[in-house]
């Protein structure tokens, strides 16, 4: 029987192909490997191997500061998407780079253990996500970019703006804290009445990912019980690895620091936002 979420990747990856991305594989060490989509000028046509730009900051120059000229991939900033822990990149960011590739170089990784992104290292916390990212990006010859994180997204981009400040230049978080706490994790799952983050994270029922997804949408939306099905088997695999990763992310309220970015940063936030609510963001900004 045919998986209705599946079966929409094909056609997915099809418009991300029309719109100037190409999916590659980037071996960071021996045994770990992250699946990024990245701009087209990055993949060779004749050998499909992976090509540095020659200007990686994004920054402006020669012609494309003149004016006259259609801005060539060099000139164009670099925009990294990082995906929440629900959905991997291309899922999570279907409705956005369509409207995004034409003014930037997007780069899209799938973190590890989400989508084709692997890793043998027993390491899960979010700093080893950042330093992967960071990686990938320096393969790609990125040597500065401005970073987009969503949900667990926004957890690794404050993680790579805090220890990467040469590589980011400006984030934008949105659903997310700098660090989940003790505190936080427990305010958090008692006001929306789970017993843990992987209870609420990794739902293995119908009715825990109704759950999940009623908390995660402003708008109710209804769908039938086989699409809760079809999304259940595809989108949560790996599933003792994102255990781990959930565990990874929890940090002792004593060992919790608040880091001091140079970076600007901009917090999205929804007035109804129901796992991370208001005050808390208020509190991030102060």
């Amino acid at each position: 029987m045919v998986n209705f979420v599946e079966a929409q990747k094909p056609l997915l990856k099809r418009l991300m192909r029309m719109a100037g991305l190409r999916p590659i594989d980037v071996e960071i060490e021996p045994g770990t490997t992250m699946h990024v989509w990245v701009p087209k000028h990055h993949v060779s046509k004749k050998t499909g191997t992976i090509s540095p730009v020659e200007h990686g900051d994004g920054e402006k120059t020669g012609a494309a500061r003149r004016g006259g000229r259609k801005k060539s991939p060099e000139s164009r900033p670099n925009v990294v998407l990082i995906h929440g822990f629900a959905a991997e990149g291309i899922v999570t960011w279907q409705f956005n780079f369509g409207v995004l590739v034409s003014r930037y170089n997007l780069y899209i990784p799938d973190l590890l253990f989400f989508g084709k992104s692997t890793t043998a290292s027993a390491d899960r916390s979010p700093e080893l996500q950042a330093r992967c990212v960071a990686a990938a990006l320096a393969r790609l010859g990125v040597a500065r970019c401005d970073v987009v994180g969503f949900s667990y997204g926004g957890m690794v981009a404050f993680k790579l703006a805090e220890t990467r400040p040469d590589l980011v230049r400006s984030l934008a978080v949105s659903g997310s804290v700098v660090a989940m706490t003790d505190a936080v994790n427990s305010a958090t799952m008692a006001r929306l009445g789970a017993t843990s983050s992987t209870e609420l994270l990794m739902p293995e029922t119908l009715k825990g990912l109704k759950t999940l997804l009623s908390i995660s949408m402003y708008k109710k939306m209804w769908f039938p019980d086989r699409f809760y099905k079809d999304y259940l088997k595809a989108m949560f695999n790996n599933r003792k690895e994102r255990m781990e990763l959930l565990q990874g992310l929890i940090t002792s309220n004593m060992d919790a620091k608040i880091p001091t970015f140079q970076q600007k940063i901009m917090l999205i936030w929804g007035e109804e936002d129901k796992i991370f609510d208001i005050e808390l963001a208020k509190k991030m900004k102060e």
